[in-house]
């Protein structure tokens, strides 16, 4: 195949294809043991659209006169480092983003959702994928409520991972 644009007029570029934008998927992530399934949901969805992955990691309120936490900091590392293994064998380019909770509770269930579709938004994700039994206010319902409010992006919701013990209790003696 050649790689090589030939030069053309103008008037004949005019009727070539466009390219068409791809959309990063967002996952959010709240250092949860739902958050591998969170990732694994966002990454199928990812590789059937061809779009980049954005991962949102949720952090607790930045304390009093504190600078914003970038997106390569410790702490982003901390709550994407579950993720990256199953992200590596997917091969699919991905970011990260940061998401503050709210430090009141007054603000309600509804605007801490709406900040989270803010962050999805700002980074161009029309798709966002969320556990279903996420933090309060940032679980997939709330999220869908509040992305029909303000008319998008697109929320996914992925089921809770059931329970299982660790290891198999030790028969008593």
């Amino acid at each position: 195949m050649n790689t090589t644009r030939p030069s053309f007029s103008p008037a004949s570029d005019a009727t070539a294809p466009v390219a068409r934008r791809r959309f990063p998927v967002a996952a959010v992530l709240a250092d949860r043991l739902d958050d591998t399934a969170v990732v694994d949901a966002a990454v199928r969805l990812a590789a059937s659209r061809g779009a980049p992955l954005l991962l949102i990691a949720v952090l607790p309120p930045p304390p009093p006169r504190t600078k914003t936490v970038r997106p390569d900091s410790m702490a982003v590392r901390a709550v994407v480092g579950r993720t990256l293994p199953r992200l590596a064998r997917a091969g699919i380019a991905h970011r990260s983003a940061v998401h503050h909770r709210p430090a009141v509770r007054g603000g309600g269930r509804l605007h801490a959702a709406k900040a989270l579709l803010d962050t999805a938004v700002l980074n161009g994700c029309s798709l966002l994928v969320a556990s279903r039994s996420g933090p309060a206010g940032l679980d997939a319902c709330t999220a869908m409520e509040a992305a029909a409010i303000r008319g998008g992006p697109f929320v996914h919701a992925v089921s809770p991972v059931p329970w299982a013990p660790l290891a198999v209790p030790c028969p008593p003696r």
